[in-house]
């Protein structure tokens, strides 16, 4: 996936079709969609593109007046989401009518002072039209007629949203290697931010960061150019919502779309959560190099296999993250900090590479004597030829018979085949199937 435009909230009461609008507009079914109040209380959020235009969809929780449960955790959610993102689409509902509820969230978003997209849900039939005329009454501009469950409106809202979201350009550093830190709260990324670049031979200078609430440091080491990425706290009662761990992976968003290689960054004493996962799920998406980097190391107890059992658990719960490095530390005492930049370097390298299209056949080939592909929806997929087709992540077109007939399996089978032939520590490779015209 490209740069991401922005950041899209979707915010409004309960039960009003928020979530099933967000999996209509990122098609697919991720958010829980079910007839009861305060389903969605996590925040979810996912890549989304309308007209080749991609940018980040935030489902949240319903707001209303009543302290029903899970009020308090829901609003500062919604608070959040508010404040990180850069147009605001509010939800009503066309059918229960205008409600108190709404007149309350719509007080809270006239204060975020941010672009407002009013879209009022369940208008599936002419007859429900006229409905949508008393939202005007909260000053949120034109309201949209739609459907979210079927579809109707829905490409009008896509319409609206590009044209409010800000013509970002993202900073790219051409001649160095741009990182970030991401991970839940209280790993210990700003520990290890300052260690790195408090090592010798380091050049540092700041300068702001293109998007909000990010810093990017450049800074020299052995000789080498490197930008890490850096994302500030919250400005507003950031301390009470930064403790809380399912809030920590929207922090990392912008800094994530910027970076070539991200360092994923868990707790040695804690050990692996869920929310690492959640949290490093973005970076896969958006398809960057991946370093894991195991801090507080200084903390654990260390018998004669601990590095080796640990990184068994790592492989155990990121079964698809099996190229990247895992690397061990201490930011507190500055131990192994050493051991990160080769990493780097190496996933860097690697992002970047290009393996000749002569090559790249020869292993095809040998890939389909040595493996034969199985018949699969009633056929057997034959690779013609196979052609690099970009780098970040490297990307490989195959040209075949026909694409449906390409099993997961095999793909990963000729994935495996690749990174038997070239070193492809850290990247993501992204395999297309084209059928030869």
């Amino acid at each position: 996936m490209g740069s991401s435009r922005g950041i899209v909230a979707i915010v409004g009461t309960p039960n009003v079709g928020k979530s099933t609008i967000f999996n209509r507009i990122i098609e697919q079914r991720l958010a829980i969609v079910e007839d009861t109040s305060g389903i969605t209380r996590d925040r979810i959020y996912s890549r989304a593109s309308w007209l080749t235009q991609e940018f980040t969809l935030i489902d949240t929780g319903g707001i209303e007046i009543a302290n029903a449960p899970f009020q308090t955790q829901i609003r500062a959610q919604v608070e959040i989401a508010i404040e990180e993102a850069d147009v605001i689409v509010y939800v009503a509902d066309g059918r229960t009518g205008l409600t108190d509820n709404d007149r309350f969230v719509a007080k809270m978003l006239y204060k975020a002072k941010k672009p407002v997209i009013l879209a009022v849900n369940k208008i599936d039939d002419i007859a429900f039209i006229d409905a949508i005329h008393e939202f005007y009454a909260l000053g949120l501009g034109d309201p949209i007629a739609v459907s979210g469950s079927h579809g109707i409106g829905i490409g009008d809202l896509l319409d609206k949203i590009i044209e409010l979201l800000p013509e970002k350009e993202i900073k790219r550093y051409d001649d160095a290697i741009s990182f970030s830190l991401i991970g839940r709260p209280n790993v210990g990324k700003s520990s290890l931010t300052n260690a790195l670049l408090g090592q010798e031979r380091v050049i540092v200078s700041n300068i702001e960061g293109t998007t909000r609430d990010s810093i990017d440091t450049p800074f020299v080491r052995d000789g080498k150019n490197y930008v890490v990425i850096d994302t500030a706290g919250l400005k507003k009662k950031g301390k009470i919502y930064e403790s809380v761990d399912k809030y920590a992976a929207l922090r990392a968003l912008s800094a994530i779309d910027r970076s070539d290689v991200v360092l994923l960054v868990i707790d040695a004493e804690t050990g692996i959560t869920q929310q690492d996962k959640h949290v490093v799920g973005y970076a896969m998406d958006s398809n960057k190099a991946i370093v894991i980097v195991v801090n507080k190391w200084d903390l654990v107890e260390h018998t004669q296999n601990a590095m080796n059992e640990f990184t068994k658990k790592i492989r155990g719960e990121f079964k698809f993250l099996d190229y990247a490095p895992v690397v061990y530390v201490s930011a507190k005492d500055r131990s192994r900090i050493q051991t990160i930049f080769p990493e780097i370097d190496v996933a860097y390298s690697s992002y970047n590479m290009r393996v000749g299209t002569s090559t790249l056949n020869e292993i095809m080939q040998d890939a389909q004597i040595m493996n034969p592909t199985p018949i699969f929806n009633g056929g057997r997929l034959k690779i013609f030829f196979a052609n690099q087709v970009t780098t970040c992540p490297p990307t490989f077109v195959l040209f075949v018979n026909n694409p449906s007939y390409m099993h997961f399996s095999y793909e990963r089978y000729i994935e495996n085949r690749l990174r038997d032939c070239f070193d492809f520590t850290g990247t993501p490779i992204k395999i297309i199937c084209r059928e030869r015209k």
